[in-house]
Order: structure tokens, then sequence, then C-alpha cells
């Protein structure tokens, strides 16, 4: 079963917090939420301005929280760069009590990816045997906390298919899986078609962003991933590839959320929401 969900950080944008995107979701009847974690305190997010939550806040009351209002946690975004030597000094920590979170509130996945560029002075053999290991320590947690690590497409490594495919065939675990995203697959100048088929059996969730005219234009095949959809998802250049993605995760009887990644607005989310229900249907 397919079923649909969105990033609280399409809020982020708006200043908006939790809450704002809690209501959302309700108003539009979804299932499900995605947010972010910040590992220690951040004074925008104290002040009520971010819709990310701090991993020192109380998880029981957080769950209690969504639970009374009917959703529930599809996936928790630690993403913080794992593939580099930033990765091994914070993001391994990051994950790992991202991961401890996770599973006090019952949410089964926790996201990661690598950066936006390459770490300067280092061969992509360095960097991988890097990412191994920092994946290694961040596995021995997801084991015994039965919580699956994902990795984004949203980056250099993670969107060079020879690089994350020896990545999953490294471990081969079950608990090292694939969050797929529309929009940084597309703009890093892949087929999200041919790239979603190719690593269809690690998929486990899915980010679905559409990509505007204009930012086509002006970083296609330059940059390799985008915060969010500037226009509802529907809208964009990256419709009939968000299309066909999901008519074939509907023919491989696919289970899992689609997240909603856009402008946090009434209308872009109102838009988004109904294309993708129109697809599922």
């Amino acid at each position: 079963m397919i079923e649909l969900g969105m990033h609280t950080d399409n809020w982020r944008v708006l200043s908006g917090n939790l809450q704002n995107a809690v209501e959302s979701a309700i108003r539009h009847g979804l299932s499900h939420i995605e947010f972010g974690v910040i590992h220690g305190q951040y004074f925008i997010h104290g002040l009520g301005y971010d819709p990310s939550v701090s991993l020192q806040s109380n998880p029981r009351a957080l769950k209690r929280y969504l639970d009374e209002h009917g959703l529930k946690v599809s996936q928790i975004d630690g993403a913080f760069p794992m593939m580099g030597p930033e990765g091994s000094t914070f993001g391994v920590q990051y994950v790992q009590q991202a991961i401890r979170f996770a599973s006090e509130i019952g949410c089964p996945i926790v996201d990661t990816t690598d950066g936006a560029t390459k770490p300067a002075g280092y061969s992509d053999e360095e960097i991988f045997r890097i990412t191994c290991e920092n994946y290694k320590q961040c596995l021995a947690w997801a084991e015994d906390y039965d919580v699956v690590i994902n990795v984004e497409t949203h980056g250099p490594y993670t969107n060079d298919a020879e690089f994350l495919e020896r990545l999953f065939q490294h471990f081969d675990s079950e608990h090292l899986r694939l969050n797929f995203d529309t929009g940084n697959s597309f703009i890093s100048g892949n087929d999200p078609v041919e790239y979603l088929q190719r690593f269809r059996k690690y998929l486990s969730h899915a980010h679905i962003k559409d990509v505007s005219q204009e930012l086509k234009a002006a970083v296609l095949g330059e940059e390799t991933g985008i915060a969010c959809s500037e226009v509802p998802i529907g809208g964009g250049v990256n419709a009939e590839n968000i299309r066909r993605c999901v008519e074939f995760l509907k023919e491989s009887d696919w289970s899992g959320v689609l997240s909603v990644e856009c402008y946090g607005s009434d209308e872009n989310i109102s838009q988004s929401i109904e294309f993708l229900r129109d697809l599922l249907a």
C-alpha cells in the first residue's frame, strides 16, 4: 500500500513550526509526517520558527501529541552529510541519537545522505572507505534498535549510481535502504525513472519534489539537490517523471510512504496532494 505524508521542512522557509505542519497534515487528511532533528538546541527553533525537533526533547510526549492527531512518523530526517570526514566527527553520533529517538516514537526509518559537494583533498575511493566506516558504526545501532537507515539521493555520491550501488552491496543489510528523491535525481542530470528502477529493491521511502522551469534552466546538471519544490507537485517540469515513478511503484507492488516536499503554502500543499492522490487512485 502506498500512503502519503509530508516533510515538516516545507514550513522552514515560512518560519513555521512543527505545530503548523501537523495542522496542515490533519487539514489535508494525511496519515504521516516526517521531520528533521536538531542535535542539541537552536535558538530559532526555541523561538518557534523552525519545524524540526530537538533530540533533547521528550520523545514520549511527542508521540502522545502525534497519536492524539492520528499521525505516524514515516521517517526522521537525520541527513547530516555522512560521506566524508565530517560525517565521522559529527554525522555518526547525530545519526545514532536519531536512531534512539526514532525507536522511542515508533518511527521505522532514519534518513541520511552525502553533502552538496565532494570534500576537498579526498579521492572517491578514500571517501568510500570513510563512508563504509561511518555507516558501519551507525548500522550497529540500527540493528539493535531495529530501525532502518536510509540513504537519500541528494549529493554527488548518492546521485552516482555506481558509488551508491557499491555501498548497498558492501553491506547487503536489510537495515540499509534507499530514500529516493524525485527532484534531486532530476536536477543532478539523472533520469528519475531509470534511477528508481535500478534501485527499486532497496527503496523504503520517497521524497516527491517537482522542479520549476526557472530552476531547471539555472542549475540542471550543476547541482545535485534542492531543498524543496517551489512549485506544487505536478506543476513543474518534473511532473511527468513523477507520474511515471508512481506508476512504476504501483506496478511493482511497492508499499511505503511518498513524502511531499514543497513550499508549505496552503495552495502548494493542496495542489500537490491532489495531484498525487489522483495518481494513486
